[in-house]
């Protein structure tokens, strides 16, 4: 049996998703429902998701050890998404040590965490999908948020060739500007998202409907890669 069949307990593949509350999280959880998925959300305020599938605790994932804790009774898992994260911005002279910090630890201080834990816990064929940001090139008053986005790459690239033999994959899906909230976040004042050659920005449902792809066993050959999805800011 491979972690792509149904959980016994449930009669539904498992995924864990940070960050359901809103945005990009909130719009995965809801893709992976409508696909038949049971979702375990982990969120710092309560998800406004309401499903017999979804099922959720709140924790705050800069606390990597009250996290842990928590996993303990998540039970079998299929697949770990790890959605949630934040900017602070500033350029060079203005830049705050706390501000890297508290991105370091809920970028990759609790993807660290989440599939240190979890990864043991996953079946053969199981997935691991962490959202990165194309930011992480490099972007002007961006470089603390850019450095722990790019940090995902480093892990899952990794984690890739230890969970291979498992046939466990690992991949970072990273989008350009997307619109949600997170896009008109105050703290991004005087770094406004430039519009992408498509005259718009990244919808939630197409970075959604990517990580689903993702999950499936139809992607069992796509593993440590960094997919950027921009409307052509990249080009």
């Amino acid at each position: 049996m491979t972690a792509q069949d149904h959980d016994s307990s449930s009669g539904l593949r498992h995924a864990v998703v940070t960050g359901t509350s809103s945005g990009i999280g909130r719009a995965i959880a809801e893709r992976l429902l409508a696909d038949g998925w049971r979702v375990t959300g982990i969120d710092r305020a309560a998800s406004v998701l309401s499903h017999e599938h979804f099922g959720g605790f709140e924790a705050d994932l800069a606390e990597p050890q009250t996290l842990i804790a928590r996993l303990a009774d998540v039970g079998a898992v299929t697949a770990l998404v790890h959605a949630a994260g934040y900017m602070r911005v500033g350029r060079l002279g203005e830049l705050q040590a706390e501000s890297s910090e508290g991105m370091w630890r809920v970028h990759v201080g609790a993807a660290e965490a989440l599939a240190n834990t979890l990864a043991p816990r996953l079946r053969e064929g199981g997935r691991i999908v962490l959202i990165g940001s194309r930011t992480a090139n490099g972007a002007a008053g961006r470089s603390q948020y850019a450095a722990t986005k790019a940090a995902l790459t480093g892990l899952a690239r990794s984690w890739a060739i230890e969970l291979a033999p498992r046939l466990i994959t690992v991949n970072v899906v990273a989008p350009a500007a997307t619109d949600t909230p997170f896009l008109r976040d105050p703290s991004r004042a005087g770094t406004a998202p430039v519009l992408p050659p498509m005259g718009r920005y990244v919808d939630p449902v197409e970075v959604a409907a990517l990580t689903a792809f993702l999950l499936l066993p139809e992607a069992g050959a796509v593993t440590g890669q960094t997919i950027t999805i921009c409307a052509g800011a990249s080009l």
